[in-house]
């Protein structure tokens, strides 16, 4: 079984394809931010297209980097790249790929990768967070999406950790994903986040609005583990010691809630392998 998986986000879009669980063709390239949805979805049409000529593609998965009404599998709007609002983007993969696919927004299916695949793998429930671009976050129970009602559950990067701080895209102040994603870190401080997480006393600030997010995060839903994936993660210690330190400070002093929080085994894959495991659940639903 052949899977095309697409990651759109929002500095970068990665297509792949699985034959089984391994990555046989992949292609990265940089986000036109300027040619927007129809730009992209040029290039990928112009991948699948000639990779078919050498493997039969069978389905697809796919991680979006921005809002997903699951349920109608219909792009809410992407806040980095224009066209993106109301679009079926599985219709169109089956009009012009002819194969059957499926999305979920890139935390959600970033974490069912993780959860099935990677660092989430030997614990339940999981909480992971993306910290790139921007910021998401997705809930598995059981290797599965805890979507909520609506689709829009896991959206820790619009929760309010300084209720007096900048305005974010989404029109509110002070999110955790304006105070802590790499676009609007580069945009404040002047230097790309890896930059500056090479500075020990920005990182000591840094993990203070961080770790206010993460904590709302344990205290409601008390993960077996947080993993973190993203761009912004690749710091490794020098990023997760002093977070964990900062958690231990902040988390309420009665509570036994795990503070387990490790970054992304499956690095930049993370949402192929979660593209992945979304396209088996689709099969299953088929069979």
């Amino acid at each position: 079984m052949n899977t095309l998986v697409i990651d759109v986000g929002g500095t970068k879009f990665t297509v792949a394809v699985f034959k089984d669980q391994r990555i046989i063709l992949r292609d990265t390239r940089a986000t036109d931010r300027e040619g927007g949805r129809d730009w992209m979805l040029g290039q990928i049409a112009q991948m699948a297209h000639h990779w078919a000529k050498h493997v039969p593609l069978h389905r697809c998965g796919i991680g979006f980097g921005g809002p997903v009404e699951y349920s109608s599998q219909r792009v809410t709007l992407s806040t980095h790249v224009g066209g993106w609002r109301d679009f079926d983007f599985p219709a169109w993969v089956r009009e012009h790929l002819q194969i059957p696919a499926v999305m979920d927004n890139d935390a959600n299916v970033g974490a069912l990768g993780e959860a099935v695949f990677g660092a989430g793998c030997d614990c339940d429930p999981v909480f992971y967070m993306t910290l790139s671009t921007g910021i998401g976050g997705g809930i598995i129970q059981n290797q599965r999406v805890w979507r909520g009602a609506d689709s829009y559950a896991g959206e820790i990067g619009h929760l309010t950790v300084r209720p007096d701080g900048p305005e974010c895209l989404c029109g509110a102040r002070g999110c955790l994903e304006r105070m802590c994603c790499g676009l609007w870190l580069e945009s404040d401080y002047g230097k790309p986040a890896y930059e500056l997480l090479e500075d020990e006393a920005f990182v000591d600030r840094y993990v203070v609005d961080l770790a206010l997010g993460l904590k709302s995060c344990i205290m409601l839903l008390n993960p077996a583990r947080i993993v973190i994936g993203g761009g912004i993660a690749k710091a490794g210690d020098r990023l997760f010691e002093p977070l964990r330190r900062e958690l231990r400070k902040q988390i309420t002093a009665w509570s036994r809630a795990r503070i387990d929080v490790v970054p992304a085994a499956l690095g930049d894959d993370s949402i192929l392998y979660g593209a992945l495991a979304l396209a088996n659940e689709l099969e299953r639903k088929d069979s």
